[in-house]
């Protein structure tokens, strides 16, 4: 194309309405200064920490959490993703600057300079999201400074005490440290202490209410190595009861509950009585070993233990005393007898008889009156004697309408007082 034809165009392109775009100069051709040489990357030994034979360089570190994942009794120990920042200052990596513009780059140029070698204490797993890329952003100032930002998600160990469980309030931690540097050489710190964690509003779990966020620091000894600088995030995490109260505690009271029935169920039906009392039995076993089931295996009672067990034994002891008195109910009755003293058992009488003697001068209209049992125990010779025509004998008179009206008060009254003093010293 000639000079006149390019000169015509252009002034073309400068008419108001032309169809012609003037096209911006290509900024990626031109001349300009590589990163690298612009922080003079060559001229520094970056495996070196800043300041090497000085004091210690200061790192500030804060974190904004992103999510609480899961918390785990199984395994003693809990998920979450953070993004975690540090602050530091580099004068090998100032640069000259008339607009005092930072300068971002992602992970590649972060392999090329010194980070704090920062570890998580206690975690099982950690890693680095890399999806569509690595998370990881370096920012650095003119005057050195440098901001470097990943984004993780750790698994760490937390320490639970399950003794109240599921009335428990648990504390975890997340522990920052620097591996290498002990704390002659590098000083960790909250860059804006207790507002350095930052937590997002809709952070929430199915099991725990989040009670607190806050951040402390202390000093960690290692015998080999010397002091290191480690900052705490702790959280505290108290346990939503009413999962609990529908799967475990309503289910285990309703069958100590339906174990009472047997009081007002007539002592004569025995079929009635029996599956009552298995049922509640195996029902309370099966509820102890599903809560077991899920939980760790720890050397201690648990507050879900002793609720469990305490109704359990309730059940037990009111099938037991269902049993007595089905026993009892076998007995030969005294009831309208003149003399009830010329009554007596012996090896004489036939399960027949004492059916039909039980029954004598039964009323069946009248089913509050007070029947006695009279029940005459013959003494056997010890060392295998003739036994007498007439031995000795003891009267034992067994009311099974007041043990009824007394169970009927008694147990639930005492397991009432039970739950009193229970949900008195593990709600607090």
């Amino acid at each position: 194309i000639s000079k006149r034809e390019t000169t015509r165009t252009e002034r073309e392109a400068r008419k108001p309405g032309s169809t012609l775009l003037m096209r911006s100069p290509d900024v990626t051709k031109a001349p300009v200064t590589k990163s690298e040489q612009l922080l003079k990357l060559d001229d520094h030994d970056f495996t070196m920490r800043p300041g090497f034979g000085g004091p210690a360089i200061p790192v500030g570190v804060d974190v904004q959490l992103e999510s609480l994942d899961t918390i785990s009794e199984v395994d003693m120990d809990f998920t979450m993703t953070l993004y975690l920042r540090h602050y530091w200052k580099d004068e090998r990596l100032s640069f000259p600057s008339n607009t005092n513009q930072s300068m971002t780059f992602d992970g590649r140029l972060v392999k090329k300079i010194w980070v704090p070698d920062i570890f998580f204490v206690h975690s099982k797993r950690s890693s680095i999201h890399d999806t569509t890329t690595e998370n990881v952003m370096l920012r650095v100032h003119p005057d050195g400074k440098v901001l470097y930002s990943l984004r993780v998600t750790v698994t760490a160990m937390c320490n639970m005490d399950l003794s109240h469980f599921p009335l428990d309030t648990q504390t975890c931690s997340l522990e920052n440290e620097s591996y290498a540097y002990t704390d002659d050489d590098l000083m960790l710190y909250w860059k804006r202490g207790n507002k350095s964690l930052q937590t997002d509003e809709k952070i929430s779990l199915s099991q725990f209410l989040i009670q607190e966020f806050h951040t402390t620091t202390k000093l960690a000894f290692y015998s080999s190595t010397g002091w290191y600088n480690r900052l705490y995030i702790n959280f505290t995490l108290r346990r939503h009861i009413f999962f609990f109260l529908l799967q475990t505690y309503f289910p285990a009271t309703l069958m100590v509950m339906l174990s009472w029935v047997s009081f007002w169920i007539d002592r004569r039906a025995v079929p009635a009585r029996v599956p009552l009392g298995i049922t509640t039995v195996l029902t309370m076993s099966t509820i102890i070993t599903g809560v077991n089931a899920s939980m760790p295996r720890v050397s201690y009672i648990k507050a879900v233990d002793i609720y469990l067990w305490v109704s359990f034994v309730f059940v037990f002891l009111s099938d037991r005393e269902r049993k007595e008195r089905m026993q009892s109910n076998r007995l030969p009755c005294t009831c309208g007898m003149t003399h009830p003293g010329q009554m007596m058992m012996s090896s004489s009488y036939s399960d027949m008889d004492m059916m039909t003697t039980g029954n004598y001068g039964m009323s069946e209209l009248n089913e509050d009156k007070q029947e006695q049992f009279l029940v005459h125990l013959v003494l056997d010779n010890e060392q295998g004697a003739q036994r007498p025509a007439v031995g000795s004998s003891s009267s034992v008179f067994i009311d099974t309408h007041a043990i009824d009206k007394y169970s009927r008060v008694i147990f639930p009254g005492a397991y009432t007082l039970f739950n009193i003093i229970y949900w008195s010293i593990y709600s607090q």
